[in-house]
């Protein structure tokens, strides 16, 4: 059956609780807590430390949390006790003082922010019916935005010292996700029916599809997340990081109302894949605008478009991956795995980058990267969308 309105709000805000969790503590308030403890280089290693740990903490934590909301039938509870243990250990972040102890604090924050949004994404597998996995993943489109509105808001001068924004920020995360958790009672689940052996096979290929597609784009996305100020700085060296800021903020308010026209559109038509296949064909026009980008005009010009194209992908595909999940008894778990393309190339894109800038400048990596897009396109237009899943 269709789920009503009101319940999609509710689930894609508590959704946007993850971003509201993560985005203004990793990107903003954990760098001053160690800037504040350390020296600039020695914070730049301390930061590299937290993050590979951190990546890994969530990637197991992911995959465990899904898989125990599967094999104990509740998704709702784990996802409480996620939400209580993230935001105390968010409290604790100021008892941290050595680089162990932060480790530690992130571990285990990770692992509980993991708890509440490893059977979170199971629950909206559960509940959500193929007709209206479009629209849920153009609602899901405002999560980034609003974590960024987050961390824009609890810096600002005045509302609370540097220990108490992290208090705001368990404030606001818990906010977003009780209303889910309380009033998600009110809506049934769809039934699971047994598949015969053709279709998990059938399933399995899509999914695979679908993981590599998601795990190419996402290669790019988070180097370009991460060197976008570089480049451009390699191209005007007076850029200033005020710029890349805002132009990261408006590819995010742009895209997310695009993602959910086009999520709708998707819903309509019996579509559910074609806005991605082109999106990544879009991306590449982009990436190949930045390798031949002269001036910071066109430079910004050209990472907007492969922006738009990349975040509108990422919402809607996360959703649309939904309805290829092989076993509907272990969505929990396999929404872990498919977690793995959102960390793994953080933990790798370093390295990867390091690799290829030396020898063929940024123009070289942007190709490539164009390149691995159009491989993600190739791998999603082999896809059919099979029935409607109602009940």
């Amino acid at each position: 059956m269709q789920q009503p309105l009101w319940f999609l709000v509710v689930y894609a805000l508590a959704w946007a609780g993850g971003s509201i969790a993560y985005v203004p503590f990793l990107t903003i308030l954990l760098p001053v807590r160690i800037a504040a403890l350390v020296p600039q280089q020695q914070a730049v290693l301390w930061l590299s430390a937290i993050a590979f740990c951190g990546a890994i903490s969530a990637s197991i934590g992911h995959i465990l949390f899904g898989w125990l909301s599967d094999v104990t039938g509740v998704r709702r509870p784990w996802a409480a006790l996620g939400l209580a243990l993230s935001c105390l250990l968010l409290l604790l972040v100021p008892a941290a003082h050595s680089l162990e102890e932060i480790i530690l604090t992130v571990v285990l924050w990770q692992l509980g922010l993991n708890m509440m949004l490893a059977p979170l994404a199971a629950w909206g597998a559960d509940c959500v019916p193929d007709g209206q996995k479009g629209l849920l993943g153009g609602l899901l489109a405002f999560a980034p935005g609003l974590g960024a509105l987050a961390g824009a808001i609890v810096t600002l001068p005045g509302l609370a010292s540097a220990d108490g924004r992290l208090g705001v920020v368990a404030l606001v995360v818990a906010a977003a996700v009780l209303p889910a958790l309380l009033l998600g009672s009110r809506t049934a689940p769809l039934a699971s029916a047994p598949a015969g052996p053709a279709v998990p096979l059938r399933r399995r290929g899509d999914a695979l599809r679908m993981w590599a597609a998601r795990l190419l784009v996402q290669v790019a996305e988070a180097a370009l997340f991460s060197f976008l100020y570089l480049w451009l700085r390699s191209i005007d060296p007076t850029v200033d990081d005020h710029l890349t800021a805002r132009v990261f903020s408006t590819v995010l308010v742009l895209s997310a109302p695009a993602a959910l026209l086009a999520g709708r559109w998707a819903d309509r038509r019996g579509h559910p894949f074609a806005p991605l296949v082109a999106c990544t064909l879009a991306a590449p026009f982009g990436l190949v605008g930045m390798a031949l980008a002269g001036s910071v005009t066109a430079g910004v010009a050209s990472y907007a478009v492969f922006g738009f194209a990349t975040s509108i992908f990422l919402a809607l595909h996360s959703a649309q991956t939904l309805r290829t999940l092989p076993d509907g008894n272990r969505r929990g778990r396999d929404l872990g795995l498919f977690n793995l393309t959102n960390t793994m190339p953080s933990l790798v894109m370093p390295w990867f980058t390091l690799a290829l800038v030396p020898w063929f400048g940024f123009s070289g990596l942007f190709l490539l990267f164009a390149a691995l897009a159009l491989v993600a396109a190739l791998l999603l237009a082999g896809l059919r969308a099979g029935p409607v899943r109602e009940n």
